[in-house]
C-alpha cells in the first residue's frame, strides 16, 4: 500500500520520540495502531454495505483479478520455459544415474541425458 522504507520508519520513529517523548510514545503507538485498525473496520463495513444495497457480488471481480495475476510477465515465461508435461524425464536407475546410454564427452556418464534443460530461474531474466 505504502512504499515506505525502513529509512522512512527510523525518521517517523525518532520523530514520534522527539514529540511524544519516552514516556508517551508506546501508549501513541497503541493509540495510532486502534485507530487504524478501526479506520479499516469502517472501511470494511462501508464497503460490504454498499456491495449488499447495490446487488454486486464482488466474487467475480475478486477472481478477474486473481486471473490478471497470471498474466505477469513473469509467470508467463515460468508457464513457457517449464513444460515439463511434454517432456517426460528419462527413468532413474538404483544408482541415481540415469538409464539409458549416456551422452558421449560427459565426464561423469550416466549422470545426464541430451534433452535435459536447465532449471528456470525467474530472477536471473
Amino acid at each position: 500500500m505504502f512504499d515506505i522504507g525502513l529509512g522512512e520508519i527510523l525518521v517517523i520513529g525518532v520523530i514520534g520520540l522527539l514529540v511524544f517523548g519516552p514516556e508517551r510514545l508506546p501508549r501513541a503507538a497503541a493509540d495510532a495502531a486502534k485507530w487504524i485498525r478501526q479506520l479499516r473496520g469502517m472501511a470494511s463495513g462501508a464497503r460490504k454495505e454498499l456491495a449488499d444495497s447495490a446487488g454486486l457480488d464482488l466474487t467475480d471481480a475478486v477472481d478477474s483479478v486473481r486471473e490478471l495475476r497470471d498474466l505477469h510477465p513473469r509467470r508467463l515465461a515460468a508457464s513457457l520455459l517449464n513444460d515439463d508435461d511434454d517432456d517426460e524425464p528419462a527413468p532413474r536407475t538404483a544408482s541415481g544415474g540415469a538409464s539409458g546410454p549416456s551422452t558421449p564427452g560427459t565426464s561423469n556418464p550416466g549422470t545426464s541425458t541430451p534433452a535435459a534443460r536447465p532449471a528456470f530461474d525467474p530472477d536471473a531474466t
